[in-house]
């Protein structure tokens, strides 16, 4: 799908953003107003997070976010570590999803990270073979993790 538009998430993107995170996570039960308002704006106003977003006409199809963390080791140059890679349903295998990690790419090479990582819960191998189609090297490292409840 070449005439969607990737861009950054803009602050009136929130209800589109929350009914595409339905395609992420749809046990979950869903933020209160105030708190996701308040979390969009923290996420829009730092310095180290971009939200990414494929638009086709006016409804939001994927997105994913991008965090750059700042780092002392590695000459001082960042990392850039990517979550929350979703796409609509209707909207998946058109290369949207690929689209909006290579933007997310982009901008941390821009950014001059060292490297760029991102970790899913799926095993389904037509997932990871998503992950690797877009430059994402599977067993580089171990990834480990500590859930809260």
């Amino acid at each position: 799908m070449t005439d969607a538009i990737i861009r950054s998430a803009t602050q009136d993107d929130l209800h589109q953003m929350l009914r595409l995170y339905r395609y992420l996570h749809p046990n979950e039960p869903q933020l209160e107003a105030a708190t996701a308002e308040r979390i969009w704006m923290t996420l829009l106003t730092s310095n180290f997070m971009t939200v990414i977003v494929a638009q086709a006409a006016e409804l939001l199809v994927s997105s994913c976010t991008l965090a750059i963390v700042p780092n002392l080791s590695r000459g001082g140059r960042s990392y850039g570590v990517i979550e929350n890679v979703v796409t609509h349903a209707e909207y998946r295998k058109l290369g949207l999803g690929r689209r909006v990690l290579a933007h997310a790419i982009d901008i941390a090479v821009r950014a001059d990270c060292y490297k760029v990582h991102l970790a899913t819960g799926s095993k389904q191998e037509a997932t990871l073979g998503f992950y690797e189609r877009a430059g994402f090297q599977r067993g580089a490292k171990t990834y480990f993790e500590v859930r809260r409840p």
